[in-house]
């Protein structure tokens, strides 16, 4: 089946006649039956049927000329196997996908919280980005980069959704969560437009580098940072710590998050600060990023074709060929 899909046809129109086969089958039989001659016995149960194999052959002598109209039509349409080169005009940046994945991204002020609804919404996000190169960095009190930066957006997919709170240190390590992002920016990227998107619930508590060094790191290598401040107003269904079996123990809390800091990161950096009350906001938050950051760049598509027609024309000519010898030796049966 996947052969299937890299073939191209030449000359199309041409497959319109297979269409007309079907229909010299059915004429055959029905003309063949019309005048068939019957001579009619007394009595058959004397008489014994006689099959050769020149008389079975005889039966089939028709169809290897159907097969063989068959292929040469294919061939008349002239398959192609394509592999593509070509140049086109797409859009596509670099992005870092900054996700903060401390404990309070477990609050349930978001359905089912808000970590998962951050993840759907983040891989709805990249799947429209279709030639862009994308990576995501996980941080709590501790960062790491959970895939460098890639278009393969199934292996994206996969890894956002395996990213989850309580494998690292808790904590908001805001800065160093940006500082793993803008060094893999300032490593990997080849294109002038990098962009952080950092989504977080919190405070900056934690981690070596401050949120302000980041973000003038970023200036210096010109990646521009949008922020996305995650949590309802007021309190939060949240942790609060965890019972003897690790597991997570919830109460209402409030919801902090140091907006004049994220807003400062965002806007020294020529990006924007965002606040998302709701999972309705934060897909329209990511709408409005996917329409503001856009920029042509060249992509090669690869394009070679290579001619299959013949194999077609070939067994179309042999079966035309058994079908002329078989009529010249099965003559003297063909009434």
């Amino acid at each position: 089946m996947n052969w299937l899909t890299h073939i191209e046809w030449n000359n199309p129109w041409f497959l319109l006649l297979l269409i007309g086969i079907p229909l010299l089958i059915w004429n055959f039989r029905n003309s063949s039956h019309k005048h068939n001659s019957y001579l009619i016995y007394p009595d058959l149960k004397n008489i014994k049927t006689q099959s050769t194999w020149k008389l079975k052959l005889l039966n089939w002598l028709p169809y290897f000329f159907y097969i063989a109209l068959i292929f040469l039509i294919v061939a008349m349409a002239r398959p192609q196997y394509i592999l593509r080169e070509e140049k086109i005009e797409a859009e596509g940046i670099d992005i870092f996908l900054v996700l903060d994945l401390s404990s309070s991204m477990l609050s349930k002020d978001f359905e089912p919280n808000r970590l998962e609804v951050s993840k759907k919404l983040a891989i709805e996000f990249l799947d429209k980005r279709y030639y862009d190169r994308i990576g995501i960095v996980g941080f709590a009190g501790e960062g790491f980069t959970q895939c460098p930066l890639t278009v393969d957006h199934t292996i994206l997919n996969n890894l956002v959704q395996d990213l989850e709170c309580g494998y690292l240190e808790d904590g908001t390590a805001i800065g160093l969560g940006l500082a793993t992002a803008i060094n893999r920016l300032k490593e990997d990227s080849l294109t002038q437009s990098k962009v952080i998107i950092l989504l977080t619930d919190g405070v900056n508590n934690a981690g070596d580098v401050s949120p302000s060094l980041a973000a003038e790191l970023a200036q210096t290598y010109k990646i521009k940072i949008y922020s996305i401040g995650v949590g309802s107003n007021g309190e939060a269904y949240s942790p609060i710590g965890r019972n003897q079996n690790g597991e997570y123990v919830f109460g209402m809390v409030p919801v902090n998050i140091d907006e004049s800091l994220l807003n400062l990161i965002s806007t020294s950096t020529g990006g924007k600060y965002y606040r998302a009350t709701n999972k309705e906001q934060l897909k329209e938050i990511y709408q409005e990023i996917d329409r503001l950051e856009k920029n042509k760049i060249n992509v090669k598509v690869f394009k070679r074709n290579s001619e299959e027609y013949r194999i077609f024309l070939w067994i179309g000519l042999l079966f035309f060929a058994a079908y002329f010898l078989l009529r010249i030796i099965l003559q003297p049966l063909i009434i």
